[in-house]
């Protein structure tokens, strides 16, 4: 087990994991008093390996421990979760074609929206029930007064496509991506819907994945 790795999973791992429910929780004290000691990092590693992350914190020869962790930083995350949810939502948005949507979309998303509106990587063939939904879903988001709808529809999508891809294709990424975020912002896989092929969601996976942060 990587010192160093553990120590990275454990600063941006949510504080809801530690404890399965309210009662249980760790004080926010005492969880940082144990992220700052050898012996609580394990321990702490160890309650999250058992129940929230095992594939991410399974023992691993040499660097392989929390890989995804530390190839998958938050940023990192959160930019292909946005394109995927914006690629998700690509039949709604290709539809839209109102000015003041149009500029909504182009401002807030930015080169998400040039994603969603490419053919080439997906064709967004979908089932007319799910194009409705879609839509009325964007039209919802799009009535707010500010983009917050519209970021919180996306990454919600975003991460249902994520994560079902990530759970038989990188079980430590999918880990990881609960990790991030509050316990209760995630469903349990049987309620979790997911329209994205599985090559269009691996072909961005594999773009994030090795393209810079900074870029």
């Amino acid at each position: 087990m990587s010192a160093a790795a553990l120590r990275a999973v454990l600063a941006e791992t949510d504080a809801s994991w530690h404890g399965q429910n309210e009662d249980e929780r760790i004080a926010p004290e005492l969880l940082a008093a144990g992220r700052e000691s050898a012996i609580g990092r394990r321990l702490l590693g160890a309650w999250l390996a058992a129940e929230a992350a095992p594939a991410l914190l399974a023992p691993q020869p040499g660097a392989g421990f929390a890989a995804a962790a530390l190839r998958w930083p938050r940023a990192r995350v959160e930019r292909l979760v946005r394109d995927l949810g914006a690629l998700a939502y690509a039949p709604a948005i290709r539809a839209e074609v109102r000015r003041e949507p149009v500029r909504r979309l182009k401002q807030a998303l930015d080169n998400a929206y040039l994603l969603a509106l490419d053919s080439q990587v997906w064709d967004g063939k979908v089932q007319n029930q799910l194009a409705l939904q879609l839509g009325e879903h964007l039209d919802r988001a799009l009535r707010a007064a500010d983009d917050a709808p519209l970021y919180a529809l996306l990454d919600l999508r975003g991460r249902a496509e994520l994560r079902l891809w990530a759970e038989r294709r990188d079980p430590g990424l999918a880990d990881w991506a609960r990790l991030l975020l509050p316990r209760q912002l995630h469903d349990e896989a049987p309620a979790l819907v997911a329209h994205l092929p599985p090559d269009v969601v691996e072909r961005l996976h594999t773009h994030h994945g090795a393209r810079p942060l900074s870029a």
